[in-house]
């Protein structure tokens, strides 16, 4: 099969295209053929060497997949040939990456995907996806009537908060650098935008937010500056830290346990 792979961790000119050997699922594991894959940071920092991480050799890159079952190994009970799924998780700790051809997949690491949903929307939703709704629920526990507060509205991971935070009923406010990101934020779901590069951004967001303040923030930016959120921030509030592996920002223990937060 064809696929993008790279025998040592590097710049990005270390990724080659050409044959590997097609793999065969192994027990448990069912067998995709990929229709779509995408490709996120985690890919780039591992492939770069700055995710230290076993590799298999060739390391075929790719974290994020959507395709047809095009077989399935011994034990393997959920899915049949020809079923669509979609997944993430691949690419990290030994497992083979999804710019391929062809990849073998853990049962559990495989999830239908749905009617009228196309390959290409399933594979570019899937660690952004996963990743926001992680962040939202299993972490902030949002709950219908709050208010979120997404730094970085129209990027991969953002773009996802303010769908899911809107579709699960919370008032939405987002942050975008231009006109055109602040029309695609609204487009999203966002109830109101703040043009950081064009607005007091404080004043902003604390106009936005209304006299209770934000009830969730999700930052997906390296923080850097943490008084400013924990003024923003509603007592009891949660904030979600995801981006920024180098970042070091101080936190201000003080107001941040005086508000109880998260």
């Amino acid at each position: 099969m064809r696929a993008a792979y790279f025998e040592t961790t590097g710049a990005p000119d270390v990724i080659h295209f050409g044959d590997v050997p097609t793999p065969v699922p192994k027990a448990g594991e069912v067998r995709v053929k990929v229709l779509a894959a995408s490709i996120n940071p985690i890919d780039t920092y591992i492939r770069s060497g700055a995710a230290p991480m076993p590799l298999p050799k060739p390391a075929i890159t790719g974290t994020d997949f959507a395709g047809v079952v095009d077989a399935v190994g011994p034990g393997a009970g959920r899915y049949k040939v020809g079923d669509r799924v979609w997944g993430s998780n691949q690419g990290l700790l030994g497992r083979q990456g999804t710019c391929a051809e062809f990849v073998c997949v853990e049962e559990k690491w495989a999830y239908p995907t749905p009617d009228g949903v196309s390959d290409e929307q399933a594979a570019a939703l899937a660690l952004v996806g996963i990743t926001a709704h992680l962040g939202l629920f299993s972490r902030a526990s949002l709950k219908a009537g709050e208010t979120v507060f997404v730094n970085g509205g129209t990027g991969g991971v953002g773009s996802m908060v303010v769908q899911m935070a809107k579709a699960s009923g919370a008032r939405v406010v987002t942050s975008a650098g231009t006109d055109e990101k602040a029309v695609m934020a609204r487009e999203l779901g966002a109830d109101a935008v703040v043009n950081y590069k064009a607005e007091d951004f404080a004043a902003r967001v604390k106009e936005a937010a209304g006299a209770s303040g934000i009830n969730v923030w999700f930052e997906t930016q390296p923080p850097t500056d943490l008084d400013r959120t924990v003024d923003l921030m509603a007592p009891r509030g949660r904030v979600v830290v995801m981006a920024g592996r180098a970042a070091r920002p101080v936190l201000p223990n003080g107001p941040f346990y005086v508000k109880g937060l998260a």
